[in-house]
């Protein structure tokens, strides 16, 4: 079993990155902090998720208080999360178990087991919920799952260790980062087939699909950087530097900023999609906290600190931490149903 996918150089960034290498695991060794919470949540009502990959579990949050409402028994080393946009169903990536789990959430509990390949990792959904796109990390293809079928209908040859997914706002294009090959799959969502191969920095870990067909940007772990990928020409129109390993990225709302979680220092940084500058940045904690990744809402910014065990929120308004909530071992991926 392979953990930890988007990290295979992870050891090499530094004895600060918080992890320690035993039998091929990464073991955290950040203690984790006394208190729950510090400062008021973010206001906001739904559930906020996080999958926890060491100790094979879910986090449900409730947005409006901050508190861990349950603990969901999942598969081994759940890795991606994607909520369905009636917000009635969850999608968990187990890489350990080869499958996606599909969770109830009125219920919390697991409902549908759908085997896809070797080491899913990033998982993604069209808009109308209607397909899910697997990047299958150790099998090196694109599992495409029909949600009403809860079937594979496709699987779809990548580049090497595909680890993160991201589907264009209009469903045409999935956006497939390619770890061990240093480049983005561009997927015709019609034909489930790969139309081209894109650039992407050393060690690409993470994907987000902005509002327009033509901007894609791409976490780069090695590089330090977030690519900025035309996918109408096929070129990195632009390299935005982040001082140290780039790990989680994600779109705000609007499309007006891209946050992207830096390990080492323990920062989220914000970029300003119109001139691909970073504009700001956010502590979430001292070196070792790994921000991993990072959903976005209207209200809040959540980052999963896998060095932490803990879901940091952030107002976006004020740029400042607004509360810290333990959660389990090890969190990969946080999605926000709010």
């Amino acid at each position: 079993m392979h953990l930890q996918h988007k990290k295979a150089l992870r050891p090499a960034l530094g004895a600060c990155a918080g992890f320690l290498l035993t039998s091929g695991l990464l073991v955290a060794t950040v203690a984790r902090p006394a208190s729950a919470t510090a400062g008021a949540p973010a206001l906001a009502s739904g559930h906020v998720y996080v999958t926890n990959q060491l100790d094979n579990t879910l986090s449900v949050i409730d947005a409006r208080t901050g508190k861990v409402t349950a603990t969901v028994p999942a598969g081994t080393a759940p890795e991606g999360i994607a909520v369905s946009p009636d917000h009635h169903h969850l999608y968990i990536a187990d890489s350990g178990s080869a499958r996606v789990s599909v969770l109830d959430t009125a219920s919390n509990a697991i409902t549908a087991i759908v085997p896809v390949g070797q080491d899913p990792a990033g998982i993604a959904l069209s808009p109308d919920g209607g397909h899910l796109y697997v990047a299958n990390g150790g099998s090196d293809s694109v599992s495409v799952v029909d949600t009403a079928t809860r079937t594979v209908t496709a699987t779809i040859p990548v580049g090497v260790s595909p680890v993160s997914v991201a589907v264009s706002s209009d469903g045409t294009t999935a956006y497939v980062a390619n770890e061990g090959s240093a480049s983005l799959s561009v997927i015709s969502t019609h034909t489930d087939q790969v139309v081209r191969t894109l650039p992407a920095g050393r060690y690409p870990v993470a994907v987000a699909a902005g509002p327009a067909q033509d901007s894609v940007y791409v976490a780069n772990e090695v590089s330090a950087t977030v690519s900025v990928v035309s996918a109408l020409t096929g070129t990195i129109t632009a390299t935005v530097p982040t001082g140290e390993g780039s790990f989680g990225v994600a779109l705000a709302p609007g499309g007006q900023s891209v946050y992207a979680a830096i390990l080492g220092p323990g920062n989220v940084s914000v970029i300003n999609t119109s001139t691909d500058l970073v504009t700001g940045s956010v502590n979430v904690g001292p070196p070792g906290t790994d921000p991993f990744s990072i959903a976005v809402t209207p209200g809040a910014v959540y980052v999963a600190d896998q060095g932490a065990d803990t879901l940091t929120i952030i107002n976006p308004a004020t740029l400042k931490v607004t509360a810290t909530v333990n959660v389990g071992n090890s969190p990969y991926e946080v999605a926000a149903d709010t």
